[in-house]
This record gives structure tokens, sequence and C-alpha cells, in this order.
């Protein structure tokens, strides 16, 4: 099923019914929540609190911890871990493309009697039994901010600050191509409620502990570049496994900047990052200047995400997975620049 242009005002309206039911509600971000998931979640859960709701924010991680730059987002109150998330009859996803993306709570989100998916990736399946997808959409968070007004619930600094988080980090701190104008007239409308931008800007971007820069610069040691890869437009990777994050003492959510860093190479189109999570398994990151669809390489790995930003959990060692990641880029649509 493929999806495009705006959701449909009859799925608008079954969602603001369903959440406005009068059931308990849980709202659901995907596994290793970034700003978008988490920050959607927790704002809709705050107009949700604001209409009386019994409403109950998670993500399926076990162990469930939240990550770090993201600990200063309102509406920390709301969250719940996978353990006391069940037996809530509407489920709301908020930034997930596939069922699979909801780790251990997966099975929590089927059982549900209503189960709504609120999307903006191109990749996503289908699941739920309604569906409020704009592939269009620079970000999930714009249409938790669209969910908002629809519940008729007053936009303030509160509620801003975690949509302004999912915008910024989405949009590349509005460098990427799915920022337009009406993307900057949403930032200057949560802007003008007052909330913070900078202190938001510091919590995502500026505040890591010296141990992630010493892992950063050891990740970027250790990256190699293959200019003859993806037909010749270069591919540059690097890996970080689990010791690498144990000598320094840091969590999985640390290596998340070492994508952004290692993109920005001029002779790589396209750049790839391997981390090896508690489990052993390795979760990919990719990133596409714009003339490799990558979320095509993801979704055929089990995968998805964006044309420029996606990743998928791969299978076997990291020699396997890259050989894996080199034969789709082979054969990933490519858009001329």
């Amino acid at each position: 099923m493929s999806w495009s242009g705006a959701p449909r005002d009859a799925d608008w309206d079954a969602t603001v019914a369903a959440l406005t039911s009068g059931a308990p509600v849980l709202l659901l971000a995907h596994v290793s929540p970034d700003a978008d998931a988490l920050g959607s979640a927790l704002a809709a859960g705050l107009a949700l609190e604001q209409r009386g709701v019994d409403v109950a924010v998670s993500f399926g991680d076990d162990p469930f911890v939240v990550p770090r730059i993201l600990r200063s987002l309102p509406g920390q109150h709301l969250l719940v871990a996978p353990a006391e998330a069940g037996g809530r009859p509407v489920v709301a996803s908020f930034d997930v493309s596939s069922i699979d993306r909801l780790g251990v709570l997966r099975a929590t989100a089927e059982a549900a009697q209503t189960f709504i998916a609120i999307d903006h990736h191109a990749s996503y399946t289908g699941f739920g039994h309604i569906h409020v997808v704009d592939v269009t959409a620079p970000a999930t968070a714009v249409l938790a901010l669209e969910l908002v007004d629809r519940l008729g619930v007053e936009l303030d600094e509160v509620i801003a600050t975690p949509i302004y988080a999912g915008l910024v980090t989405d949009t590349g701190s509005f460098k990427y191509a799915g920022t337009t104008a009406a993307t900057h007239l949403v930032a200057a409308r949560l802007l003008a409620t007052g909330m913070r931008h900078d202190v938001v800007a510091r919590h995502i971007y500026d505040d890591e502990p010296f141990g992630a820069l010493r892992m950063l610069g050891s990740a970027l040691d250790k990256a190699v570049l293959e200019e003859t890869a993806v037909g010749g437009l270069g591919l540059v990777w690097t890996v970080v496994s689990d010791a690498d994050r144990a000598s320094f003492d840091l969590p999985l959510d640390a290596v998340e900047r070492v994508i952004d860093v290692l993109r920005i190479a001029t002779e790589a189109e396209v750049a790839c990052v391997l981390k090896q999570d508690d489990t052993g398994a390795w979760r990919v990151s990719m990133r596409s200047k714009g003339q490799v669809d990558v979320s095509a390489v993801a979704i055929a790995l089990g995968g998805g995400g964006h044309r420029f930003a996606a990743g998928f959990t791969g299978a076997g060692g990291p020699r396997d997975v890259l050989r894996q990641v080199r034969e789709r880029l082979a054969t990933a649509p490519h858009h001329p620049a």
C-alpha cells in the first residue's frame, strides 16, 4: 500500500473520537525513540491530559530508559514502563513505520480495541486500524500539532516544546530537503508560545559527556571511505561495538552523533554507522545527501525510514551487514542531483 497526500478528515475525526471516548489511552513511540517519536507522543499526551483523558506514554525498550537528551522534555510524568502499559483499549503510535518498531509493546498494541498509527514515513506498512499518515510532512511532530488543534486544546509553551524538538531534529535543524515554507511557519507558531528553543537545542545538540566526544573521535578514526561504492557515488562507514561504548561507559543513544558528523564527508553520497546494542545486535543508521534512496535499502533489510535517512537491525557480524548494505546500495533508486 502506498501513502500520499494529507490524511482524510474522516481519519482525523475517528482518531479524535477514539482518543476522547473515555477509555484509557496508551501513546507509543518507537524503540530507541528520537525526539520526533517521543516528542510527538508526549505533546499528544499533554493535550489529552488537559481534556481529562486517562493517558500514558511508553515505548517498547527493555530495559526502559529514556534517552538522555530527551529527559528534559515536558510530559515525563506520563511515561510508564512496558510492564505497566497493558490493558488500555485505545493505542496510538507516533512515528512508527513498521509494527516491529514497537518492540516488546507490539502485542499490547495489537490487542487494543482501537489502534491508531500517526506517521509521516513513506515506508509505513499499514498496520493500524486508523491511519493518519502524511508522507509530505517533514516530521510526525507536525501531525502531533494538528492533533492538538483538533482536540481543541490551546497550544502553550509546554506542549509546543516537545513538538519543536521533533520538528527541529527531523528536519536536521531545517537543513533537510523536506523543509518548506510551511515548516518555518509551524516553527514560528511554536516559538510564538514563548517556548525556549535555545534550551531545546542545547539539550539535544550541545550537551554531551566528555566520554561521548572521545568515542566520536575513535569512531571517526576507524571510518572507512569507499569512493567506488554506490556506483561511484561513494560510501563512508564506521563501526561502534558494545565494547567501544563500554570503554567510555556510554549507552547506545550516545552513538547517535556519529552519523551526523560522518555524513558530511565530501567524497561520499551515503554514510553508514553500525552500532552494536547491549544484546549484541547491530543497529544500522544510513544517510544520503540526496541522490540515493536509503529507505529502499533499509526496507529490503527489514527496516524503514525516509529517502535520505533510514535504518535497520542487521543480522550477522559487521562484515555480513556491510556486505548486505553494499549490495542493496548498488541497486537502490538513484535521483540525480
